[in-house]
């Protein structure tokens, strides 16, 4: 186990040294859901990037949320977050989100299939400008998962990941605002605990000019379930 983990912080270091090279920002993540019953359970999720210098936070973001299990592999969850952007280290835009998300997962073979669907609603305010604004955005992400060394998750499985996920702006122009694209590695420390690195692009359309992103991705989720202990 002890191998394991450092070949994977290996690659994590590797990942970092070849990021900075190309002006990769930081993409930290930290996700806990805890479910209490047979069918409820909440979801809580920070998040932290760099995304102008990678040492420096510039981004971060706090959400969670209410999610209901109407199958094992279909849960809708209705969700809250504050998310806020920093501009030459002062605070340049606060946005308040509410959001609904249905998600659906189905396997074949060793491959997870997850498809994910998010309607938002935000409220933005810009404090140097006094300036309100809002907008409707509609999410698709499709995330593909395949444990390589067991033939399903357990503790010390690592698994491969790979996701796009496409963001659709109904209030403003262009219509397709940003497309995201995902590749990296997980490793299942125990039963609760999971930890995720890769490299995510991220390409941002607009009227003005188009922009592409570079994150090095790393999270750490941690998954709690007091329903099977009840049920014992």
């Amino acid at each position: 186990m002890l191998n394991r983990i450092f070949l994977l912080l290996m690659l994590c270091s590797g990942l970092k040294f070849s990021a900075q090279k190309k002006n990769i920002s930081s993409y930290n993540v930290i996700n806990v859901s805890y479910k209490w019953s047979s069918k409820f359970f909440v979801y809580a999720e920070g998040q932290v990037r760099g995304t102008a210098d990678f040492t420096y936070p510039d981004y971060y973001e706090l959400k969670g949320g209410l999610g209901y299990e109407l199958t094992d592999q279909h849960k809708p969850l209705i969700g809250i977050g504050r998310y806020v952007n920093y501009k030459n280290h002062s605070l340049d835009k606060e946005e308040f989100r509410l959001w609904l998300q249905d998600s659906y997962e189905f396997q074949a073979g060793k491959f997870e299939f997850e498809n994910r669907v998010r309607a938002e609603k935000s409220w933005f305010y810009a404090p140097l400008t006094d300036e309100h604004s809002d907008r409707i955005r509609l999410r698709y992400r499709l995330n593909i998962s395949v444990p390589l060394n067991s033939e399903k998750i357990k503790p010390g499985t690592i698994s491969a990941n790979v996701y796009d996920e496409v963001f659709f702006v109904t209030t403003e122009k262009p219509l397709f605002a940003r497309n995201r694209v995902y590749g990296g590695f997980s490793y299942q420390i125990d039963k609760n605990f999971g930890l995720a690195s890769g490299y995510l692009w991220q390409r941002e359309f607009a009227l003005t000019g188009n922009k592409n992103l570079h994150f090095l991705y790393l999270a750490l989720s941690l998954k709690l379930d007091s329903s099977k202990s009840k049920k014992e």
